[in-house]
């Protein structure tokens, strides 16, 4: 099994550990809430209880989420299969399925198209490319692998402008 981790942008990363931060703050204000308030010179008991039970559940059910993220996103070549996982989401693909990989130069995104007309975009570090590209061309000899360059492109708008 080979293991190719999920590429974040840099601005994606902030933005997670910014939530994690906020959602380890929100955590805290709630203890913090929890600890100075008497619930029990509430007039509704259930009330005060659902509140706290929410305002805990929300911030660590988000941290999850996110933690997860950064944790649990890539995608994993196996002898058959192609998995991808980002966070808690998962996909499983059968690498016999697997028609066409295409590397756009103009892009520079790597799409992998399936028999039934169904892409998706595989996003890890471009020096892993190469690397993911032979793994999965191991795992089945058969699929296509094109690249579509940027020469290729210029030459077509040329011919177009004639």
């Amino acid at each position: 099994m080979k293991v190719f981790k999920y590429k974040f942008t840099r601005l994606t990363i902030s933005l997670i550990y910014v939530g994690i931060a906020l959602c380890l703050v929100g955590i805290g204000i709630n203890i913090y809430s929890v600890l100075t308030s008497d619930i029990g010179k509430s007039a509704n008991l259930i009330y005060p209880i659902v509140q706290y039970t929410l305002t805990f559940l929300i911030p660590i059910v988000l941290l999850i989420l996110l933690i997860s993220l950064i944790f649990s996103s890539y995608y994993a070549i196996h002898e058959k299969t192609l998995k991808t996982s980002f966070g808690i989401i998962k996909s499983k693909y059968n690498i016999e399925d697997i028609k066409t990989i295409l590397l756009d130069r103009t892009t520079n995104k790597l799409s992998v198209y399936l028999k039934n007309n169904t892409l998706f975009v595989i996003v890890v570090k471009e020096e892993w490319y190469e690397d993911f590209i032979d793994t999965l061309c191991k795992a089945n000899p058969k699929i296509e692998y094109t690249i579509n360059s940027k020469e290729n492109d210029v030459n077509d708008k040329n011919d177009k402008l004639k």
